[in-house]
């Protein structure tokens, strides 16, 4: 089980992940998370700077900043994919966000099947405000795709290639079981889920009831984007999370 650390510049845990990203985060007592989704996804640089913005109207420090959710034009290769985080880490070490080679921040990163933007940019971002001590605290699950990050790539990739019934089952299976154990690694109420993302262009109907259903996660409904993880030859991705607060930013 990955480390569990306390961010409190940002009034957040973390659950340690690698360089890109955290595997997921948790309130501090006597604060909640903000979730601001934009109409359409916007640049980098300009949703950077919007964030800041908005943090320092919000009268929150950079270091609130918990979690983002991008969109890309397509899956990148695996080493496209390290050089993009390599700019992306960049800014938040700028903020004060990643130290000691460890980054507070969980991420998504999706690539549209239809419409997807020309560049890579924010969906969607989460972050820490007061909020009364005596309430539940929200979290926030990472992306993950069907690929053990301590196993070689692309061989170590579940069902590698499969994209029958069956494999996309045995990895809808794999990356749900990170998903709760993520949470529990969070110390994460489960029973609170307000959202469950999945992300595919596969056909997963058949793993409502089995996997889905089973696990307590219809309650606030499953939403499916119809997208391509990040790093070529994935087909499955989820993250789910608890979070009160949510509004839409138009753009």
């Amino acid at each position: 089980m990955s480390k569990l650390h306390l961010f409190a510049d940002g009034g957040y845990s973390f659950l340690e992940g690698g360089f890109p990203y955290s595997q997921g985060v948790i309130a501090a007592p006597g604060f909640a998370f903000r979730r601001v989704r934009f109409s359409q996804p916007v640049p980098m640089a300009q949703g950077f700077e919007w964030i800041r913005t908005h943090l320092t109207q919000a009268h929150r420090p950079l270091t609130a900043l918990a979690a983002c959710e991008l969109r890309s034009p397509a899956a990148f290769s695996l080493q496209g994919f390290k050089d993009f985080n390599k700019g992306y880490v960049q800014v938040l070490s700028d903020w004060g966000l990643f130290r000691n080679n460890l980054n507070p921040v969980g991420r998504s990163n999706l690539a549209p099947q239809f419409n997807p933007p020309q560049e890579p940019g924010f969906y969607a971002f989460t972050y820490t405000v007061p909020e009364d001590s005596s309430l539940p605290r929200d979290w926030v699950i990472a992306g993950s795709g069907e690929w053990p990050e301590d196993q070689p790539f692309p061989e170590g990739i579940i069902a590698r290639g499969d994209l029958s019934p069956s494999g996309i089952a045995t990895k809808a299976g794999y990356v749900l079981d990170t998903m709760q154990a993520r949470a529990r690694g969070l110390n994460a109420d489960w029973s609170r889920l307000t959202a469950a993302q999945v992300y595919t262009v596969h056909d997963f109907a058949h793993l409502v009831a089995p996997e889905f259903a089973v696990r307590g996660m219809l309650g606030p409904g499953l939403s499916w984007h119809i997208c391509r993880p990040p790093i070529q030859e994935l087909a499955f991705e989820m993250d789910v999370r608890s979070v009160r607060h949510e509004i839409v930013a138009p753009i």
